[in-house]
């Protein structure tokens, strides 16, 4: 649904796994995959393959609509494989370790996990893999995921979304960028402000904020566009912080464009109204589904998918003429 020409450099894998459809690209045939979802949670599975548990720790920060997504996908999945999902995050590496290490001690059948900060998840997820848990690690981590011994991972590769980014803002003229990343020690924020560095011929710098407390980040970014009128453009990395950027903008009565990863409903209406220029969406509610539908697939039938390769969701750049199509989903909680 991205425009002819964007660089949307990973690939968009919307793998038909199962019986139940994901969400397409007509309005009618996401209904339909929704109501169905609907249906065999009301009425039960597709599947009579036993009732497996499968746990998903993320590293998500309270408030972060991105991972209601994720889990969106998650549970449709699991409504029609017969699982019982079982949500938990952390912002703090040590907090999601022990909650991996409780998801192994109540002896799940299957595990999902995210590796923003992978040396404070290495050790435990050994311990899951040794435990005989399958492992699948989706949306940060791919260069670990293998290492540690994981099925596959599922997500986009963060230097290749920045890298789109830093060529997009070429391709919109833009001379001096400020990456704002909102969790320090997350190797994906890091990697995602590097790849854009990488390609952007102009000059970015990095504003570190604390994201767990929005006023500090709006001021933060206030700030800077107010000592630096030259910075033309704003890319914050997570969908909840377009809106407090915009915001800082305004207050500081600069011009720069806002541009985010991730997408949500707020980013979709934005996008439709110009207050943010464009996204970057790696499809979380795909991230959710296949990684529950690919641990059953791996219980089920010892299936894996990529030869253990990362299978790509994103990145897509996705701007204002994109709006329309993608706005119906996002206020659905699916895009």
């Amino acid at each position: 649904m991205a425009r002819a020409g964007t660089k949307a450099l990973g690939a968009l894998l919307a793998v038909a796994l199962g019986a139940a459809g994901l969400a397409g690209c007509s309005s009618t045939g996401g209904k339909r995959a929704e109501d169905r979802a609907k249906r065999l949670a009301a009425n039960g599975s597709a599947v009579n393959t036993p009732h497996w548990t499968f746990a998903m720790v993320t590293h998500s920060g309270a408030g972060d609509t991105f991972w209601d997504i994720v889990q969106s996908g998650a549970k449709q999945a699991a409504a029609k494989d017969n699982i019982k999902f079982v949500y938990s995050s952390s912002d703090q590496g040590d907090q999601q370790a022990q909650l991996v290490q409780a998801a192994i001690d109540s002896h799940v059948d299957g595990l999902v996990v995210t590796l923003a900060k992978p040396d404070a998840l290495k050790a435990v997820v050994a311990k899951a893999v040794s435990a005989g848990i399958p492992v699948i690690t989706i949306n940060s981590g791919a260069a670990q995921s293998r290492q540690f011994g994981a099925l596959t991972h599922i997500g986009q590769d963060e230097t290749i979304a920045g890298n789109a980014v830093g060529e997009e803002l070429n391709t919109r003229g833009k001379k001096h960028a400020l990456c704002v990343l909102h969790e320090q020690g997350n190797v994906g924020l890091e990697q995602r402000c590097a790849g854009a560095k990488e390609k952007f011929t102009g000059q970015m710098d990095n504003l570190y904020v604390n994201g767990t407390n929005m006023p500090d980040v709006l001021s933060a970014i206030q700030a800077k566009l107010q000592s630096d009128p030259g910075i033309d453009s704003v890319v914050t990395l997570g969908a909840p912080f377009a809106d407090t950027a915009a915001k800082a903008k305004q207050q500081a009565g600069s011009k720069a464009e806002i541009d985010t990863f991730d997408l949500n409903a707020q980013v979709a209406a934005s996008l439709k109204n110009g207050t943010i220029g464009f996204a970057v969406d790696q499809q979380p509610y795909l991230q959710g589904y296949e990684a529950i539908d690919l641990l059953w697939l791996y219980r089920y039938n010892n299936d894996t998918l990529g030869g253990g390769q990362p299978v790509l969701t994103g990145p897509q750049i996705v701007t204002k003429d994109d709006a329309d199509a993608l706005l119906s989903y996002a206020k659905r909680g699916t895009r």
